[in-house]
């Protein structure tokens, strides 16, 4: 029997717990679990036997966000992790080594294009960075030393739609595996895997949780890949000496890529995801389709009134008509555009600074997605690393500011900006 997104993102994952008959989830705040008899222990460590070892590797409660997560994209498996930043490793952990590159769309968040452009330099790994609206610009950036492609759905800043179907047409055809950052999104908006991606990544961190409460990474794997096809993925494909040369992919099939970030990337990159914050992420899933709708209508509301306004040179909001991606919004987000843009002034770069100073219901902080409407100045706080034709690039120029638009009344919101537009001069 299937179910609908609204009863699968209550349901998903979630049980009666069988030892009390408690509803929902409980809080399995225990860091090991008590082995059967000593069979049952080495067979758990062979990976001969599904089961729970030791709370880095897997924990009840993870367990039933990782079911969910895995349920709601349409996946075969999922992992879930510390923030999205571990997830973006631990999704690239397995496919990687030194010499080996990426191929990143420049429309990317800012720690995104930092992580990728320097820190994951100290592996050996590079990232080439291309506008993913220029596919012959993608398939020139792929050499033989490139694993992966990656780009967001709903890119943020600017809230610009990939057109993934033309990008995963790009991948198949390269034989590399397509991440897709699902973050802005969300799977009620838009389902990567439909449209090509192999695997998912979400800050959870996010709208999934909804309330600004607690971190949360998760990598969800299509389970479609064929790991075994060349021998660019070794360690998929190969014999793994950890584990008396058992092949993931020959082992475990569908879900070779979840097993190995279990049983290898949580076991010795150790970002784990605490139990509570999995409990506060499946709570805030239950409403998920809920705030989605709200998120889309306010920004849909709030975007054509900025757009208007004598102030404002330019609104991203891909929901606008008057935007290039218009277009693509039903058919890669059908939901929606989500409820992340930016706004650039006329007053340029202290007008923007004055701009976030004089609001008063949103908030300026570097988080998005909650359900409180968000701001910042992206070129002086998130993108502040980059250089101007780096910022100008990812949508985050000097004179543009990121709003994230919450679950408030329209009208209350429209008239805070409005006051603070004054107030900017």
């Amino acid at each position: 029997m299937t179910h609908g997104f609204d009863t699968l993102q209550i349901h998903a994952g979630a049980r009666p717990d069988p030892a009390t008959g408690a509803r929902q989830t409980p809080i399995y705040q225990t860091t090991a679990y008590v082995f059967r008899d000593a069979d049952h222990a080495a067979a758990l460590f062979n990976l001969q036997e599904v089961g729970y070892i030791y709370s880095r590797l897997t924990n009840p409660t993870v367990a039933a966000l990782q079911e969910r997560m895995a349920t709601l994209e349409g996946g075969a498996g999922a992992v879930c992790c510390s923030s999205g930043h571990a997830a973006q490793i631990m999704a690239l952990f397995p496919l990687m080594g030194p010499g080996l590159n990426i191929v990143a769309s420049t429309r990317a968040y800012g720690g995104t294009i930092t992580q990728f452009s320097q820190t994951i330099k100290r592996f050996g790994w590079s990232a080439r960075f291309v506008d993913f609206d220029d596919p012959e610009a993608i398939e020139a950036a792929i050499d033989d030393n490139t694993r992966a492609i990656f780009c967001e759905s709903i890119a943020n800043p600017g809230g610009y739609v990939t057109d993934l179907d033309a990008v995963s047409a790009i991948a198949d055809k390269a034989g590399l595996p397509l991440i897709v950052d699902n973050t802005s999104a969300t799977p009620y908006l838009c389902r990567p895997i439909e449209h090509g991606a192999t695997l998912v990544v979400h800050s959870m961190t996010k709208y999934l949780t909804g309330n600004g409460t607690v971190t949360g990474g998760c990598v969800v794997d299509s389970g479609k890949f064929d790991w075994s096809a060349s021998d660019k993925f070794p360690s998929l494909s190969a014999p793994e000496p950890a584990y008396h040369g058992l092949k993931f992919h020959e082992t475990f099939g569908s879900l070779a890529f979840t097993f190995h970030s279990i049983a290898i990337g949580l076991r010795d990159l150790g970002m784990t995801l605490n139990p509570q914050a999995a409990h506060y992420t499946l709570m805030g899933i239950e409403t998920l389709s809920l705030r989605m709708q709200k998120h889309v209508e306010n920004a849909g509301r709030v975007a054509s009134w900025l757009e208007n306004h004598p102030a404002v040179a330019g609104v991203t909001y891909a929901g606008l008509p008057s935007s290039p991606y218009s277009d693509r919004v039903a058919r890669i987000c059908p939901n929606g555009a989500g409820g992340l843009f930016t706004v650039a002034l006329k007053g340029g770069y202290d007008a923007c600074m004055k701009f976030v100073d004089g609001l008063q219901i949103f908030s300026h902080v570097a988080n998005l997605g909650d359900t409180r409407s968000l701001v910042i100045h992206s070129a002086s706080t998130t993108h502040r690393q980059l250089s101007e034709e780096q910022q100008i690039a990812a949508g985050a120029a000097p004179n543009v500011v990121r709003i994230s638009i919450g679950t408030e009344d329209p009208e209350d919101l429209i008239a805070d900006l409005d006051q603070a537009l004054t107030a900017a001069g």
